[in-house]
């Protein structure tokens, strides 16, 4: 009988969270009598590097871990080193030519070769097909890779059909492929089964769920079945602004489980800008939807993302985005400086702006956002709310982190607790707003 110890397989995921399922897919399909996860990266014999490659800096991080890890191949450290994800996707020949270090190179629609490349059972190099295939397999187990195992992500849709002059998604990702109603469920019901008690629903285009399909349907319709599984908290995540479908915001506002948190990518408020963005919207429209949202949700966290310095933004236009900022006061935001992408329509036009000039305009918009965040959680001084608990703080092992429901995770802040006997991970807590950060919160329980 062989006593040969299990393979130790490392994961490393990058960018988005829908990258991360990607991820925990892959970390399912492999064999557990022959494979043993490890969170330990010197102690894996395998390492597997999902990356990402939106923008540049995204790109850039993808490079620098592949390069880390080529070294410990190189030294022999590492027996086998797997390249996956939307970097191996949009550059396969020009990185197997310059990492030889690197043994396969696996695509976005092509990760269930990755458990057969490390069982031995398929010996190409690099593994790319298409991205817009369309048997997509949304049965696949996934191993939930979420500290505490209490919240968990879910994808309802691959891919995406809009044409924003700055995005490569759909060129490494394809058209909008929505998964049935059906699969969505039996999924939340699953993870429901193992503890999880957060969804949050992830897609490139999240109100656009359901209209590539023949009966057509909507995101409105999923979040009924949705609501009648039994999780505490669902959230919605990357709803695209255009056009919201039929009785979004109404069950939104009824139905509890729906967090009142919305994420929606704006990406700009002057017309010129959004006209050059191929957005298919206007200021006027946005500022219509932010105002509806406020209205019928006005206990709602709206969290938004712009650009900054896309080519023909002027000092005007970016005036107009402080200005609009300010005005709709947004509880979560981010901002990202343009990428110049090679094979967007955005790259080849014209008036490109200084790179110093874009980072500067992002940082002035980030300081004003900085105040308005501040000012929205001293409003939660003494108020009570819920608190998702997550995990022990690494700074105390008398506090505890967790999230409250307006409060994303990974993207956004946190609330530490007190440690007590109803304080541990997965409850959860009435607790009071104490004290206050920029982006933070402390909290005592009730």
């Amino acid at each position: 009988m062989s006593t040969a110890r299990p393979t130790r397989v490392h994961f490393v995921s990058l960018g988005c969270p829908k990258n991360r399922i990607d991820t925990e897919t892959m970390l399912a399909g492999l064999p557990g009598e022959r494979f043993e996860i490890t969170p330990d990266a010197d102690a894996a014999d395998v390492v597997v590097v999902n990356t990402c490659a939106f923008v540049d800096s995204a790109k850039q991080e993808s490079v620098d871990t592949i390069l880390e890890f080529s070294e410990r191949r190189t030294s022999g450290d590492l027996k086998r080193l797997v390249v996956t994800g939307c970097l191996a996707q949009r550059y396969p020949e020009e990185l197997a030519a310059e990492l030889p270090e690197v043994d396969h190179f696996v695509g976005t629609n092509d990760l269930g070769a990755v458990p057969a490349i490390l069982q031995g059972r398929a010996a190409d190099r690099i593994t790319v097909g298409s991205p817009d295939r369309k048997d997509f397999d949304w049965e696949a187990p996934r191993y939930n890779s979420m500290a505490g195992g209490h919240t968990a992500y879910l994808k309802v849709s691959e891919g995406c059909s809009n044409t924003c002059a700055f995005c490569i998604i759909p060129t490494l990702r394809g058209p909008q492929r929505s998964r049935n109603i059906e699969s969505v469920v039996a999924e939340a019901l699953r993870l429901s089964a193992q503890g999880v008690k957060e969804l949050n629903l992830v897609a490139q285009d999240l109100t656009a769920y359901g209209y590539d399909q023949t009966p057509r349907t909507n995101l409105t319709a999923l979040l009924e079945n949705l609501v009648q599984v039994d999780v505490k908290w669902i959230r919605l995540l990357y709803a695209y602004p255009r056009s919201f479908p039929k009785g979004l915001v109404e069950i939104m506002a009824r139905e509890p489980k729906i967090v009142p948190y919305l994420d929606m990518p704006l990406q700009h408020i002057s017309d010129p800008v959004l006209k050059a963005m191929k957005r298919g919207t206007n200021g006027e429209t946005i500022r219509r939807r932010v105002a509806e949202l406020r209205e019928k949700l006005p206990h709602a966290a709206l969290r938004t993302t712009f650009i900054s310095g896309f080519p023909g933004e002027t000092e005007d236009d970016h005036k107009r985005l402080l200005e609009f900022v300010q005005e709709a006061r947004f509880e979560r935001l981010g901002v990202f400086p343009f990428s110049r992408e090679e094979g967007t329509p955005a790259h080849d036009l014209p008036d490109q702006v200084d790179p110093e000039v874009a980072q500067r305009r992002a940082d002035e918009i980030m300081f004003a956002q900085r105040e308005i965040s501040r000012a929205h959680n001293e409003a939660l001084l003494d108020r009570e709310v819920e608190v998702l608990v997550e995990r022990p703080s690494e700074e105390s092992d008398l506090v505890m982190v967790g999230r409250t429901a307006q409060q994303a995770p990974e993207i956004d802040g946190v609330t530490y607790l007190g440690l007590s006997d109803d304080v541990y991970p997965g409850a959860l807590v009435k607790a009071v707003i104490t004290q206050v950060t920029d982006y933070d919160l402390v909290a005592e329980p009730v």
